[in-house]
């Protein structure tokens, strides 16, 4: 059983929907025992990351969900799901993390000719071959909605950068987490076949 971890933030329903079409297994609650009992967690979201950390302090979610990570267990994170596993974002003011990767989350910087929030289809260019992006052509698009981005301080964690404003990390890969600045369950054929590659990475 996979769990997506409901902490009141985002559309969940449409990530449990795009995991079901690849036959997972699929849960999705706010209960940690759920999360505990995860064969893996998934952990979308969409708003602001200082809600999101006292959302999952006030729902007992933030122990569990490190621990979890720190057993191996794998992770995948869907936009404010990437950001929240960095040591502090700057949304609204600074607000401490879940601190599992080294890094902050910052504001795109205004630019003219350029809206904000980054919103649409964009590519994504790949940094590794292998995880995520297997049998993904490099270049390829992905549907994204979000107004900050990740600046991992260990620069091989980089499984994608994406051109917006600036040069931006838009994916990591590290271990067992998977994290991705974009929405895969929004992404079409393309994003469930990272789902799918996702699937692989946790067996059957």
């Amino acid at each position: 059983m996979i769990t997506v971890v409901d902490y009141g933030m985002g559309n969940l329903r449409s990530v449990a929907k795009a995991l079901e079409k690849i036959g997972l297994d699929v849960k999705v609650s706010s209960n940690p025992k759920d999360v505990e009992n995860a064969k893996a967690i998934v952990v979308p979201g969409v708003g602001a990351f200082g809600d999101a950390i006292k959302n999952l302090d006030r729902l007992g979610l933030i122990e569990p969900i490190i621990k979890d990570i720190e057993k191996g267990k794998p992770y995948l994170g869907i936009c404010l799901g990437l950001q929240i596993l960095f040591e502090k974002g700057f949304e609204f003011g600074e607000h401490k993390g879940l601190g599992v990767v080294k890094g902050k989350v910052v504001r795109f910087p205004d630019k003219k000719g350029y809206k904000i929030p980054h919103m649409g289809w964009n590519q994504i260019w790949k940094k590794k071959e292998e995880g995520l992006f297997t049998d993904i052509k490099n270049g390829e698009f992905f549907y994204f909605v979000h107004s900050f981005y990740v600046v991992p301080e260990e620069e091989n964690i980089t499984a994608s950068t994406t051109d917006y404003i600036t040069d931006f990390c838009s994916s990591i890969q590290k271990d067992n987490i998977w994290a991705v600045q974009f929405h895969p369950e929004k992404s079409q054929t393309v994003g469930l076949k990272l789902l799918q590659n996702f699937k692989r990475f946790i067996g059957n």
